[in-house]
């Protein structure tokens, strides 16, 4: 046991040390500052564009334009429009020696309704002329209503939202706003765990074909088992997983309390992600699924690492697990919108899916315990058995040399392991 721990140390504290973890867990924590910032950031880059955007008007028919200027200064009043009297011409000269942002042509279609064309260098710039086209939109909006003759309070009834209610007869059914909360709490860990399995399951492989490749795993066989090498790795990554996971929440949460006591965050948002807070027990079950999930695939990648002696090899070697993530991820993305079909109930069950679907599943549906216990089950009895198969073909696999990316070498490392349990 205590050469169990030497080794987790030693994989936990020299991974910690590696440029690699400090780089990629500073680029994490600056991404999740400049998210919760986001807003500021622009404004910082906006505070030198005193000047909105200048976009001329040709008006054919001499009516809109007032209109269409005072629909636009409601939008965004830095949009500034200049009734052009020259020719198409002449803006178009304007535009092109970039004087002006733009050119609107305002016109009548051959419905007797407004009608514009949008001129300008390129069109990648997407927001301006959306809202010159919404602008528009409204003036021949009030044109329409107009001509029937209808006062603004029947205009706005027309426009007016419907009150539509979602409302749950089980009496344990989730409530729309529960629904909403937990879909947003769900949406966000898987995410984590599709990205901590391909991550630190990665890592584990490459790890162990680092030691093969430069033969340090020779040393490490002669100081302590191969088992106790494979769950030290597997237990090294986990904490040093945890460690990252612990700094990237706490700046995430200090953040998250700094901006949900602004305005500019927005109130509906906060309420939305906060609520009546999480429930105790979705947490739980999010902390409990995330652990089944690394273990299970932590232990696939330990074995299969143990097969390659090459660096270069790995990913080859692990593209099948990877596929297996990837589909239970698309399986999940497809279940937030319909939690309750078919594929994703029957999913939840296979071990290899479980992890994100079965949390899925409880995060949305009010299950039965037998049927997330049952999930559980399945899940640590597949660990279980992925440990004693994981750990023989370990115990073989890090005594092969050589190209090695086939799955056949499987039957080589048992072979190998069996001589050296009999000896």
């Amino acid at each position: 046991m205590n050469k169990f721990f030497i080794v987790l140390l030693h994989t936990y504290l020299s991974k910690l040390k590696s440029k690699s973890f400090l780089i990629s867990t500073a680029i994490t924590l600056v991404f999740i500052l400049g998210f919760m910032n986001f807003d500021r950031i622009i404004t910082v880059f906006d505070k030198d564009e005193d000047k909105g955007s200048v976009v001329l008007v040709l008006d054919e028919t001499g009516q809109l334009f007032d209109s269409f200027k005072q629909t636009v200064n409601q939008i965004n009043p830095t949009i500034e429009l200049n009734d052009f009297g020259g020719s198409y011409a002449e803006a178009e000269t304007l535009v092109i020696d970039e004087e002006v942002e733009g050119l609107i042509e305002l016109g009548i279609g051959e419905t007797g309704l407004p009608q514009g064309r949008y001129f300008a260098l390129t069109v990648v710039e997407q927001i301006l002329p959306w809202q010159l086209e919404q602008a528009l939109q409204q003036v021949k909006e009030e044109i329409v209503t107009s001509s029937l003759n209808l006062n603004p309070e029947e205009v706005a009834s027309i426009y007016a939202p419907i009150q539509f209610e979602r409302i749950a007869i089980a009496e344990t059914a989730k409530t729309e706003m529960e629904l909403n909360q937990a879909r947003i709490f769900v949406y966000i860990l898987l995410f984590i765990i599709y990205f901590s399995v391909l991550m630190f399951g990665n890592m584990i492989a490459t790890e162990i074909a680092i030691e093969k490749s430069s033969r340090v795993m020779e040393i490490l066989i002669s100081s302590s088992s191969p088992v106790q090498q494979m769950f030290g790795k597997i237990f090294g990554i986990a904490l040093l997983g945890l460690t990252q996971y612990v700094l990237i929440f706490l700046v995430g949460v200090l953040s998250l309390r700094q901006r949900l006591a602004t305005e500019s965050f927005g109130p509906e948002l906060g309420e939305l992600i906060v609520g009546q807070g999480i429930p105790l027990h979705l947490i739980g079950y999010a902390f409990l699924f995330f652990i089944l999930g690394y273990f299970l695939y932590a232990t696939i990648s330990a074995m299969l690492g143990s097969l390659v002696s090459r660096i270069e090899d790995v990913n080859q070697m692990v593209t099948p697990m990877i596929f297996l993530i990837v589909a239970a991820f698309f399986i999940a993305m497809f279940g937030l919108a319909n939690p309750e079909a078919k594929i994703v109930t029957v999913t939840s069950f296979i071990p290899f899916f479980a992890p994100m679907i079965m949390f899925l599943r409880v995060g949305m549906l009010s299950l039965p315990l037998w049927e997330v216990l049952l999930g559980v089950g399945v899940l640590l009895a597949t660990i279980v058995l992925l440990a004693w198969i994981g750990a023989r073909v370990y115990r073989g696999g890090v005594l092969m040399y050589g190209k090695s990316s086939s799955l056949k070498d499987f039957k080589r490392a048992l072979q190998l392991s069996k001589k050296e349990t009999n000896k």
